[in-house]
């Protein structure tokens, strides 16, 4: 289904060699690396099922409109992969060109734990320890936007489906859904009672799901 050069489909081809292993060691955090996300998740997850219901009548045109919507997603520029780490910055590498990074962010104040990139591929976001979540431009690696209102760790971050929202999951037990075009805080989500590790959107977009702590799991529409 996806082009010859995806690097999902690269290192799933065949039988995976002791020599292909080392081409995809990259080196430069100072600490551990905790988070991964690579900049079409979205798309390869979702296929030509996205959030508009789209119904299609056969595999082949199904097919097809995947290829499409990750093109589309991709663009001019190759994937792109982000790493999260705890020396507090990101990187961004595009692992079928270069071994080196191809941006370096910083601004956060404590270790890195969650990153991912919009469905749309136009947006990063960042969660950390210190607090905030970080909007970044993943093309030029720019900083865009800090999101502020949490009184303890972000652990989680997801996307919803419309590449419109963000919500954050985190230790002081609530989630917060962030407007990305105005850049306020949109949705105070309390009801846990404990610190909230995980949180997902449903790729149709209408329900969201965390967990917590609290031994619980929520269900948000």
């Amino acid at each position: 289904m996806w082009p010859k050069n995806n690097l999902v489909n690269y290192l799933k081809k065949g039988t995976i060699t002791r020599r292909k292993l080392e081409v995809w060691t990259k080196e430069g955090h100072g600490h551990w690396v905790n988070s991964l996300a690579l900049s079409t998740d979205h798309v390869l997850r979702t296929g030509a099922f996205g959030h508009k219901g789209t119904q299609h009548e056969s595999p082949e045109e199904a097919k097809e409109a995947a290829l499409e919507i990750y093109n589309k997603v991709r663009g001019n520029a190759p994937e792109r992969l982000v790493s999260g780490s705890d020396d507090r910055s990101l990187y961004i590498w595009e692992p079928l060109l270069d071994k080196h990074p191809k941006f370096r962010l910083t601004g956060h104040q404590q270790l890195v734990n969650s990153v991912g990139f919009s469905p749309d591929g136009q947006w990063l976001a960042s969660g950390s320890f210190d607090k905030s979540v970080r909007l970044w431009n993943p093309r030029t690696g720019k900083f865009v936007h800090v999101f502020r209102g949490h009184v303890a760790s972000v652990n989680q971050i997801c996307w919803s489906a419309d590449s419109r929202f963000l919500v954050s999951a985190s230790k002081d037990s609530t989630l917060k859904v962030w407007d990305i075009r105005t850049l306020k805080l949109k949705h105070d989500l309390p009801g846990h009672f404990d610190e909230v590790y995980a949180v997902d959107w449903s790729p149709n977009g209408e329900k969201a799901a965390s967990g917590s702590k609290d031994k619980t799991t929520k269900f948000f529409m």
